[in-house]
């Protein structure tokens, strides 16, 4: 018996082991990269949807873009309201493609959103105004669906399309051109989206991702 269980304890290190070796084979999407001279340079500035496309759209544009990303999950406009500087002072952006509003939307524990609508707009607005300080291509990519039924952290597909709505209005203010992924994903909700859920799966992702490189590089032409 007790031979047993200590064979059993070796197996359960042995997988221990090559799961952690596995994981260290992965790259991770927020590691920062080293740029190929003579590409242009493009920031991703968003949450974990954004996160989840980084690598695939790093390989679509793979000798085409200098593919970077904010080296964290970019939350809601309050947390881009004071990390702004930090994430885009560093490098001479030819373009930035980017979005906030699945935290904003979520609601706490008190029962109350993250970011109030009004004050969303706001934010969205000191942002753009911080990005066009950049002199880099922007491209707003509005905030993807929400499903029905009870997400956790709770959130309203109504709200995505009231926030996406307010951000819209600040993108014409300042003449930033929209991308509609909220739309791409929309139409194909079902086969894209984990069910209860914001996130994608890796299918989906790899839909988005196509997406973003085609916006990307038609941007850059």
């Amino acid at each position: 018996m007790k031979f047993k269980f200590t064979l059993f304890l070796a197996k359960l290190l042995a997988l221990s082991i090559f799961v952690q070796a596995q994981d260290a084979k992965r790259p991770n999407p927020m590691s920062p990269i080293m740029d190929v001279p003579g590409l242009p340079r493009v920031l991703l500035i968003g949450d974990s949807i954004s996160i989840g496309y980084t690598l695939p759209v790093r390989e679509r544009l793979k000798g085409k873009v200098n593919l970077h990303r904010i080296p964290t999950n970019g939350g809601p406009t309050i947390r881009g309201l004071v990390q702004i500087d930090s994430w885009v002072d560093d490098g001479k952006w030819d373009l930035i493609h980017f979005n906030w509003g699945l935290h904003d939307l979520k609601f706490m524990p008190h029962g109350k959103r993250q970011v109030t609508l009004a004050a969303y707009e706001r934010n969205i607005d000191s942002l753009v105004r911080r990005l066009k300080k950049t002199g880099a291509k922007l491209i707003w990519r509005n905030t993807t669906p929400v499903p029905d039924g009870e997400v956790k952290p709770r959130r309203f597909p109504a709200d995505v399309v009231l926030y996406n709505s307010a951000a819209k209005r600040v993108m014409e203010k300042h003449g930033v051109p929209i991308h509609d992924l909220y739309a791409f994903a929309l139409a194909r909700l079902s086969e894209i989206q984990r069910p209860l859920n914001v996130h994608f799966t890796l299918e989906g992702s790899d839909a988005l991702a196509d997406e973003v490189a085609r916006v990307v590089l038609d941007a850059l032409k």
